[in-house]
């Protein structure tokens, strides 16, 4: 089912838009009264969680009226919620504005901040946290990043210049630099350019891998610093799978340092975080023509990556 457009009339709070219902067109419903129909349908939240949101006015109708604990179940009615987590976890690392114009924003995200809310994380998004320090509602991520990964993101602040901004990413017209320390593998020759085809693990939704068949991914590699162990490398993927460049890092026996799914599964998403040791990826450089402006755009984060303590 496509998804109901945004109604003009339900304002974000906090930092947080409203997530739209809509509710099933039932000529016999089996839902007297909404309360019913979201305890059923929406069970991650309880019963009595959605009478208490319901008594404080934070499920709205379609023209951003709340609604009471008696509302009668409405087929076919629209209904907009706020979403809201009690226990969530704080992240202890602070992002930073680099560039922000009327068309664009560009942000340097720490590690461990998801771009978007989903899962344990709604106020400790990145979009969220903007979305409350700018006051800019209409701020929308253009591409996404790892949660685990640190750097550089790219918001419009305009909805009607969203498309725009959006088809650089789709028509590979950016130029994007990741850098990585990862063991420093001596056998290998740089430049070099890794190929393969990367699909879901059937068995870890969260985790990729590397299988047989047509490519469908490319990273070009670059080792730049030795350190002991270690080495730092710089990254260019041509292609944007998801988790490409652990994944290609790793079939090459070099896993980048702090990953916690490549080789093994050390931590899994739901698991408590360690600070202490963050994924050492970061997203340092972007560089495109601006497609509303037609400015040629270049940033570097001004983030570091530390060596790992052997």
């Amino acid at each position: 089912m496509a998804r109901p457009p945004k109604s003009p009339h339900i304002p974000a709070r906090h930092g947080v838009s409203a997530s739209c219902v809509a509710l099933p067109h039932a000529k016999t419903a089996p839902w007297p009264l909404l309360l019913d129909y979201l305890a059923e349908r929406l069970s991650a939240v309880d019963r009595a969680a959605w009478a208490e949101r319901l008594a404080r006015g934070e499920v709205l109708d379609d023209a951003g009226q709340p609604l009471p604990p008696d509302a009668p179940f409405q087929p076919g009615a629209r209904i907009h919620y706020y979403r809201h987590l009690d226990d969530e976890p704080t992240i202890p690392f602070i992002e930073a504005v680099l560039f922000q114009d009327e068309h664009l924003l560009v942000a340097d995200k720490p590690h461990f901040l998801p771009v978007t809310p989903g899962g344990r994380y709604v106020q400790q998004s990145l979009l969220v946290r903007l979305k409350r320090s700018t006051g800019i509602d209409t701020l929308s991520p253009i591409h996404r990043i790892d949660r685990e990964t640190a750097g550089l993101v790219l918001f419009s602040v305009r909805a009607q210049d969203r498309n725009a901004y959006q088809a650089l990413f789709r028509d590979r017209a950016v130029h994007k630099t990741y850098e990585a320390i990862a063991p420093h593998r001596p056998s290998l020759s740089f430049p070099l350019a890794r190929r393969s085809r990367i699909e879901e693990d059937s068995e870890r939704f969260f985790r990729m891998l590397e299988a047989e068949g047509e490519p469908n991914s490319e990273t070009r590699i670059e080792q730049t610093e030795v350190h002991g162990t270690w080495a730092r490398y710089t990254l260019s993927p041509v292609t944007g799978k998801r988790h490409q460049l652990r994944v290609h890092m790793n079939a090459l026996g070099a896993p980048i340092a702090g990953d916690q799914f490549y080789p093994q599964v050390l931590r899994g998403p739901d698991d408590t975080e360690d600070f202490a040791e963050p994924l050492r990826l970061l997203a340092r450089g972007i560089a495109f023509t601006d497609p509303v402006t037609g400015r040629d755009r270049h940033f570097e984060s001004g983030r570091v990556l530390a060596w790992p303590v052997d």
